[in-house]
């Protein structure tokens, strides 16, 4: 505030400084210009050798005179000295117009006094025209002006200063509110909200960008203190059991079946080892963006390998006649086909299915995206006739550290990371994912929809490939 008051003072006395040089400036050239006309008037009498005696000049503020080579006066206006030029001899140009200043005195004026010298008469009898005006109204009225300037100028920024204070503090009362509510909220558990105010303007929608932002803030950090307050808890579960296996076994001493006992350990130790993994997966997931440029990945390949891995209950592959290509990550979309295998052989009956086909639409497939053009996607289904999800949970079940009851009461459940996991990979990916009902029995139906590549393009990058010499050994 105090500098756009100093801005605003320094500009508005160069504005007074400026407008009272013109106004002086245009004033005075006002005189001269009706002291030359004057002047011209009389030049032209006498060059025709009419001067009359005395010379008629409106106005008592003027004087004339015409003067001969000698400095002698020839004539002269009713008011004007005829015995002493206005203007010495020696500082005339007898060639050209000229602008002087002489005292008033020596022309009976008042204030200071302008003489415009114009040439005239013949080359045998050279003349000057002399023609005085005084400059007092020029100097009364910018004395007036300037003292106008004087009074108006601080009066003025006085108004314009309280007028900017109240319009500044208007304007930044809003913010001051957005502060108060910011530090009430660092210092003490409130609503997690700033006021917004009602004006429609870039604060208002600051306010709302801002409680955008703590909101995604909040549910970040609920979701952050559920995520280790359950890893806390899955965390604890094996480490008892190790205790307590320990513990058993340093009380029995002697009796204790140590081969039992390692096996347990080696049991609960794996189950944490996968539980510290799956937590630093999706740990990583969370803070790493999605590869991009990854190569091109034959989903019929991939999926007779992770099919391979189950030789009981078997897992059936069905794929096309032709090869399947999609663009990602093989080491995560291996990730994703065994976390599904896992879950599919863990609950089935009988056997798994595990089957690619290419697809141009997404239809009957909730929570996906309509691919464009023919080959848009590939849909990798895994079916199994077990238990299945109930419909109301088939999005809740891709919740971290979601189980369901039965999935609970199994030794060999997992900590309900595996859904949670499959999700974040296939987003990565580009993808989607469903749960849906098997079709013509009981049993559940995962499908799963992946970009799909042109079959020629993903031979020709794989031919690059293979193109490629094999890298120098050091």
């Amino acid at each position: 505030m105090a500098i756009g008051v100093v801005g605003l003072t320094v500009g508005l006395a160069l504005g007074g400084v400026v407008l009272l040089g013109a106004l002086g400036f245009v004033l005075q050239r006002t005189v001269d210009t009706e002291a030359f006309r004057t002047a011209d008037a009389v030049a032209l009498l006498a060059a025709e050798d009419a001067l009359p005696d005395p010379l008629p000049v409106a106005g008592g503020q003027v004087r004339v005179q015409v003067v001969d080579a000698q400095g002698r006066i020839r004539a002269a206006s009713i008011d004007a000295d005829r015995l002493v030029p206005m203007v010495r001899p020696e500082r005339l140009n007898r060639d050209g117009r000229q602008r002087l200043e002489v005292p008033a005195e020596r022309v009976g004026l008042n204030g200071p006094v302008r003489v415009v010298a114009v040439p005239a008469g013949t080359a045998a009898d050279p003349l000057t025209v002399l023609v005085a005006r005084s400059m007092a109204d020029v100097r009364h009225s910018t004395h007036v002006v300037r003292t106008i300037l004087l009074v108006a100028f601080p009066l003025l920024v006085a108004v314009l200063a309280a007028v900017a204070w109240r319009v500044v503090g208007a304007t930044l009362r809003p913010v001051e509110a957005l502060r108060r509510g910011a530090e009430e909220i660092t210092g003490r558990a409130g609503t997690g909200r700033l006021p917004v105010p009602a004006s429609a303007d870039e604060i208002h929608r600051l306010a709302v960008t801002l409680n955008g932002m703590l909101g995604r803030l909040e549910s970040a950090r609920v979701r952050q203190r559920a995520f280790v307050s359950d890893a806390a808890h899955e965390l604890r579960s094996p480490l008892a059991n190790i205790r307590t296996e320990l513990e058993v076994a340093q009380r029995l001493a002697d009796r204790t079946d140590w081969t039992a006992v390692t096996a347990n350990l080696l049991a609960d130790t794996e189950r944490l080892s996968r539980l510290v993994d799956d937590l630093l997966l999706l740990a990583r997931l969370d803070e790493t963006p999605p590869a991009r440029g990854t190569g091109p990945v034959e989903l019929g390949v991939l999926l007779t390998e992770v099919a391979a891995r189950y030789p009981s209950p078997p897992v059936r592959v069905t794929l096309p006649a032709g090869p399947l290509w999609t663009i990602g990550t093989v080491e995560e979309l291996r990730r994703v086909l065994t976390n599904l295998v896992d879950n599919a052989v863990r609950h089935a009956q009988g056997d798994v299915v595990l089957a690619a086909e290419a697809t141009t639409s997404t239809t009957g497939v909730a929570g996906t995206t309509t691919g464009s053009g023919v080959g848009a996607y590939h849909l990798v289904t895994v079916t199994d006739d077990g238990p299945g999800v109930p419909v109301a949970d088939r999005q809740r079940v891709f919740d971290r550290f979601t189980r369901l009851d039965d999935g609970r009461a199994r030794d060999d459940g997992g900590a309900g990371l595996g859904l949670a996991i499959v999700r974040e990979l296939v987003r990565r990916a580009g993808g989607s994912i469903t749960l849906t009902d098997a079709p013509g029995q009981q049993g559940l139906r995962v499908c799963l929809l992946l970009p799909a590549l042109p079959a020629d393009d993903g031979q020709r990058s794989t031919a690059r490939d293979d193109d490629l010499p094999p890298p120098a050994h050091h």
